[in-house]
């Protein structure tokens, strides 16, 4: 007679689990799939986009912008006084960025960017929003303990550090500039590009460090 371990079951079906995609990840490759497959868009075409929001338009362009800022006094006004303008010098404008808003961290200042009622998000200049961002409990907590969330991020912000929370809309984002790390004296805007990351320009992250 056949015999059945519950716990030896959990536990396959468990390790089975772990090496599958997520059910969105199957549902987009599902998608995917079924429009390549009627002719409504090419493979090549998939891996392009792909490709270009992992590699050129995600936090890479942001990290290009915080780099001028920190080595061009006159574009870092610039980016200051109006962003959406600013970062056409770069031609990285486009409707996610049409009002966007930079805001800088300073030694007795940090910003935290949230949104509060969706998930609005400057992502041709930041790449696709991580999941967090997008989460309930980010866009509520963000206003309410945004130290405590922050202390989960890593960051542990003195007391003497003013904290302000920026909230996001369809018609307004917003970009952190983040401080300069020390060590980075010399360093053109492309190295510096190399050590600004998403979380620094979101404001989930705050200390940066010269590992560029």
């Amino acid at each position: 007679m056949t015999s059945f371990d519950s716990d030896k079951a959990a536990e396959l079906h468990r390790h089975l689990h772990s090496h599958l995609p997520s059910d969105p990840a199957l549902r987009v490759k599902a998608l995917e799939s079924l429009a390549v497959e009627r002719g409504l868009v090419a493979p090549e075409t998939i891996d392009a986009w792909v490709e270009a929001y992992s590699e050129h338009i995600g936090p890479m362009r942001g990290a290009q912008v915080i780099a001028r800022a920190w080595t061009d006094p006159e574009f870092k006004s610039r980016l200051m006084e109006n962003a959406t303008e600013a970062i056409k010098d770069f031609g990285f404008e486009g409707n996610a960025t049409g009002h966007l808003h930079a805001v800088e961290n300073t030694d007795t200042q940090h910003n935290m960017v949230v949104c509060t009622l969706c998930s609005c998000y400057p992502f041709s200049i930041l790449g696709m929003s991580p999941a967090w961002y997008k989460s309930a409990a980010y866009r509520s907590r963000a206003v309410r303990e945004p130290r405590a969330v922050l202390a989960e991020f890593g960051v542990r912000l003195p007391d003497d550090v003013a904290l302000r929370v920026w909230d996001s809309t369809a018609e307004l984002r917003y970009i952190v500039i983040p401080g300069r790390p020390d060590g980075t004296d010399g360093w053109d805007a492309d190295r510096l590009a190399t050590i600004v990351t998403r979380n620094s320009m979101i404001g989930t992250e705050r200390d940066l460090k010269a590992e560029g």
